[in-house]
């Protein structure tokens, strides 16, 4: 089997094993913040970042939700990280955007932050300031061992196939479970526009 069609006998093997349920979940978690007047904070780095930022857009034009990512504002991030470190570098980003209950994070990564190995701290820090102010908390993630996956109100896993693409296949499925979200009646507020140009 050639390359191409290896990866996309996994890509279908991982949309296969997705749980129906935690999307779900998630779609119950996300709609009840925003209905509740809750805003969306969306958290990711390296491509999780630039999947954050595209689904920003996402929920606020398609699910009409009040959302932001830290990433987007690159002057407050830097100057965030310069100043006070990686390490808390979204947590003062959210306790500065008056982070509360009504409020919910969405994280997206692969592995979702670990202390001991010193990956994704700033996230670690996040999800702890989210937890003490009451903020609900959901994921898409691409393992389910790491903090995250331990604290999330509602996280969708996405599977791993192969060892060697974990990080390609999470930060794909993190855009497909997000549009999937912004797609469902629960949460789609307004029609996207190639769509209405077809009926």
């Amino acid at each position: 089997m050639n390359f191409v069609a290896q990866y996309l006998t996994e890509a279908a093997t991982v949309a296969a094993r997705i749980d129906h349920d935690a999307v779900t979940s998630l779609v119950e978690l996300l709609a009840d913040a925003r209905d509740g007047g809750g805003r969306l904070f969306v958290l990711g780095v390296g491509g999780s970042a630039g999947n954050a930022s595209h689904a920003v857009n996402d929920f606020r034009k398609i699910a009409a939700f009040e959302a932001y990512a830290p990433t987007d504002n690159v002057s407050e991030l830097t100057a965030r990280i310069n100043d006070e470190g990686w390490d808390t570098s979204f947590a003062n980003w959210l306790k500065a955007s008056r982070l509360g209950p009504r409020d919910c994070l969405l994280v997206f990564s692969v592995g979702g932050g670990d202390l001991v190995r010193k990956v994704s701290i700033n996230l670690v820090r996040a999800l702890e300031y989210a937890k003490t102010v009451g903020a609900r908390i959901g994921a898409i993630v691409g393992r389910d061992g790491g903090f995250t996956a331990t604290v999330a109100d509602a996280c969708v896993i996405i599977p791993t196939v192969s060892p060697e693409r974990i990080t390609a296949h999470a930060e794909a499925f993190q855009a497909v479970v997000w549009h999937m979200l912004v797609a469902h009646p629960r949460l789609q507020a307004a029609p996207t526009r190639w769509e209405s140009l077809a009926r």
